[in-house]
């Protein structure tokens, strides 16, 4: 684990679908409810709302990517976006780190999806944070993305776990 200054999260995957079904995928409240978050509110819009919703039942402020926004938007090529720790850090959720989604045609019918997440502190909760992060883009996200395309919509009562996500990794 390197410095704050030099610590991020990267990932790439390769998805099986065109270029405007990922764009969608990623900047549509109906597109991020099928692999993301159970609720989403998106303003596509630098300074817009970014919002992804994990734990419904949880009381406002606690469930999940609340008050987070866009920062920068490149119609289907890049999507920026700040991004919290998890409730239960709540010395750094209040902080805001930065996501950076890039989509790279490969054909018709296949995007590379890259991700970097940065802006990480040291020590403490932070290390916490970008440990939990790491599991949850690399592990969860991205391959639920995958899924999505693979396999079809989530079913948010039943997601599919790590384990089923494994068989889905580059």
């Amino acid at each position: 684990m390197g410095t704050a200054l030099e610590r991020a999260i990267e990932g790439e995957i390769t998805i099986p679908a065109g270029l405007e079904e990922v764009w969608q995928a990623w900047t549509t409240e109906t597109g991020v409810c099928s692999f993301f978050a159970p609720r989403a509110r998106i303003d596509l819009r630098p300074g817009g709302a970014y919002e992804l919703l994990f734990d419904l039942e949880a009381p406002p402020g606690g469930q999940g990517g609340e008050g987070m926004h866009l920062l920068a938007i490149q119609p289907k090529q890049m999507l920026s976006f700040t991004w919290n720790a998890p409730p239960e850090l709540p010395t750094v959720r209040g902080q805001m780190t930065h996501v950076m989604i890039r989509l790279v045609p490969l054909g018709d019918q296949s995007t590379r999806v890259s991700l970097i997440h940065n802006g990480w502190g040291s020590g403490g909760e932070w290390d916490l944070a970008y440990d939990y992060f790491v599991r949850a883009w690399l592990k969860l996200v991205l391959p639920r993305l995958k899924y999505r395309f693979v396999v079809g919509p989530l079913d948010w009562d039943k997601p599919p776990g790590v384990a089923d996500l494994a068989g889905l990794l580059d």
